[in-house]
């Protein structure tokens, strides 16, 4: 870290009033006082429900995006904290016209006869990160749970990202068709002007390349001019009608950013990163009011990557002129109205790609490196835990160290430049949860996956 970075503070106050020597101030000795070992029961997270408190955002990362447990113990914190905390709603990592379709089945207002049917809207890569197993399961649940209940106290499942240029803008155009066919008429022609191809990185290169005009204009009027007319296209009534005027207001604002960013990716990567998590911010907080005017408290759940949810300050990212949703969430509602969950392994399978676009494919894990957190949190020898990250493991753990990310592609062969990063993980996250060993997350409806992964099985240590 540089001198002249600004962390955020971390607790001085020992909690339950207990003096800690000197002698007892080490890593280790900290972590194995203060963890919860789990036992893979709803217990296993009374401590973080009691800990959320009032708070309306919990932020719960993921150090992959093919884990199979991360999924899986999200679900069952979510389902708890709908439950007994109040949340409303659940945003997540994905593009927003195709979570949009999951929200309106959960909610009942779908089509769809099964809940494996409304996720036929992800089709870009990597589908894996929703089309799995886990998933089904938890919008099942989420589905049974809404049946009954007033439509106006159903739980939602959101999109935050920002990728989905081109089926955003065709969501805003169909939109308008059914309330204003002369702005549907409009809209196409301010569209079309984006790339006749369908190939964003095209369009964006080629703006940067001056082969091009941009439309940067273009898009923003029609983002004006859909906020300006909403009042008249509100006169239905009904939570419905609130809801797809704000849908495709959202659509709007995904065209405007994913043209900005696809402009940028051939700049600075700060820049275009900025751009994205500036993005998911905005729409977080953005559902946060939507719910509100319909009566709701606003209470969100959000399901993204640790280096998306983690308060970027205490990272290199910082560093780098990075920031991310966890910081940028935390400058605005601080400690006491959100809290930032992160998810660590040491080793296992996961699934992944080696290549953008590549197959799905369940990939060994290397144990982590011994000077990472995830290999000082195996070295504790309680396999898998919960970790607050107050006093006095705070204390402990007051210099930065390495710890590892992989996201939608793995490259164990060059795994320390690809996948590690410095951190102080106090500052970063709130609360933190191992697990020493980890299996790859289940795509639906990928046999090759599946043979895939029963090869690798017979291959692991225990294995004959």
């Amino acid at each position: 870290m540089g001198r002249g970075h600004q962390l955020p503070r971390l607790p001085t106050a020992t909690p339950r009033g207990r003096l800690m020597s000197d002698a007892f101030l080490n890593p280790l000795d900290a972590i194995r006082s203060e963890a919860v070992r789990l036992d893979g029961l709803d217990h296993d997270y009374d401590a973080l429900i009691e800990a959320v408190g009032d708070r309306s955002f919990v932020l719960l990362g993921e150090a992959t995006h093919g884990t199979r447990e991360f999924y899986r113990m999200r679900a069952q914190i979510t389902r708890r904290l709908i439950i007994e905390r109040g949340f409303e709603a659940v945003a997540v990592e994905a593009d927003w016209p195709d979570a949009y379709r999951l929200n309106r089945f959960v909610r009942g207002e779908g089509l769809e006869a099964t809940a494996r049917q409304a996720f036929d809207d992800f089709e870009r890569f990597p589908r894996w990160m929703w089309c799995n197993e886990e998933v089904l399961s938890f919008i099942e649940w989420l589905h049974d749970h809404n049946i009954g209940r007033p439509e106006d106290s159903r739980v939602g499942f959101y999109g935050l990202d920002m990728y989905s240029l081109y089926r955003s803008a065709e969501a805003v155009i169909g939109y308008l068709e059914g309330v204003d066919q002369q702005q549907a008429s409009l809209a196409r022609k301010q569209y079309a002007a984006l790339d006749h191809v369908r190939d964003p990185q095209g369009y964006g290169y080629e703006v940067a390349a001056g082969l091009r005009p941009d439309c940067r204009m273009a898009v923003q009027e029609r983002l004006v001019q859909l906020v300006r007319n909403a009042p008249e296209y509100l006169t239905r009534d009904g939570r419905r009608a609130a809801d797809e005027q704000f849908f495709a207001e959202r659509n709007a604002h995904v065209v405007m950013s994913a043209e900005a960013y696809y402009r940028e990716m051939f700049g600075s990567r700060a820049d275009s990163w900025n751009r994205r998590d500036q993005h998911m911010t905005q729409t977080l907080f953005s559902l946060q009011h939507h719910l509100q005017s319909q009566g709701q408290a606003g209470k969100i759940v959000v399901w993204a990557h640790n280096s998306h949810l983690g308060d970027a300050r205490a990272t290199q990212m910082g560093e780098a002129g990075e920031w991310n949703v966890g910081q940028l969430v935390r400058q605005r509602v601080g400690s006491a109205g959100s809290m930032l969950v992160g998810f660590t392994t040491y080793a296992g399978t996961v699934t992944a790609a080696h290549e953008w676009d590549g197959p799905a494919e369940c990939q060994i894990v290397r144990p982590a490196r011994a000077d990472s957190y995830e290999g000082l949190f195996h070295r504790s020898r309680l396999d898998r835990f919960y970790l607050s990250l107050g006093d006095p493991v705070a204390r402990t753990l007051h210099s930065p160290m390495l710890e590892r990310a992989i996201g939608v592609l793995y490259r164990p062969h060059t795994e320390f430049a690809s996948h590690y990063f410095e951190a102080m993980l106090p500052a970063q996250f709130d609360a933190v949860f191992h697990l020493d060993e980890t299996e790859a997350v289940e795509p639906f409806d990928d046999d090759s996956h599946a043979r895939h992964r029963e090869t690798l099985s017979s291959h692991l240590p225990g294995n004959p």
